[in-house]
């Protein structure tokens, strides 16, 4: 799991292929320690295996299912990424809990300046939006930011000067495509008002974790 709390930028370095996907290489100035092989990292939200690393640099498989349903398919060398290593049960949860499973892309349809703030507007699925509510938790490229708006065709998020100073999103323009994730907890609460209790979730589930 992760947080959404940035540790690095790193950048792709080369693809190659493989029969079922492609294997990707990047660059990071992050330590090895988390990075050997069988270690989950999250590259921009996508939450990949480490097969091989050294320092400055691990490599990562890519399957074609990942490849068609996040925007790592149309990556190439050069471009940044926003890096987490998996956390540790001894650290602070700085963002929210996040798995790197992407449920879908959405597409940046404005960036204004509000104060010292980026406000952004992205357009997203009717799938992803059922999860979208008012101060609600996002990832978005791996980034754990707050909903600050919902609007009939997407979401807004109001970025300050740190986090856009720390991530990807510094360069981000209208028309690129972003991963996203949307709270795991809200696909509980979902899957519980929809009838679905076969996970396992019950009234006790959501007294426990807050929510009444």
């Amino acid at each position: 799991m992760f947080t959404g709390i940035v540790e690095d930028i790193g950048t792709v370095a080369f693809f190659s292929p493989m029969k079922a996907g492609k294997v990707i290489t990047v660059v990071t100035r992050l330590p090895k320690e988390g990075m050997t092989p069988g270690d989950s990292v999250s590259v921009s939200g996508v939450c990949l295996t480490v097969t091989n690393s050294e320092q400055g640099r691990f490599t990562a498989d890519i399957s074609t299912e990942t490849l068609s349903k996040s925007t790592l398919g149309s990556l190439k060398p050069g471009v940044a990424v926003n890096l987490e290593r998996a956390m540790t049960l001894s650290g602070r949860l700085g963002g929210h809990i996040m798995y790197g499973h992407v449920d879908g892309v959405g597409v940046i349809r404005e960036i204004r300046p509000e104060g010292e703030a980026r406000v952004f507007h992205i357009q997203s699925d009717p799938s992803i939006m059922k999860f979208i509510v008012y101060k609600g938790a996002i990832a978005v490229d791996g980034v754990s930011l707050t909903i600050s708006a919902v609007r009939r065709d997407g979401f807004e998020l109001a970025l300050i000067p740190t986090t856009l100073e720390r991530t990807t999103l510094k360069d981000a323009r209208p028309g690129v495509r972003v991963n996203l994730e949307t709270d795991i907890i809200g696909k509980y609460v979902s899957s519980y008002m929809d009838g679905d209790r076969r996970g396992g979730v019950t009234p006790e589930f959501l007294k426990l974790h807050g929510i009444t």
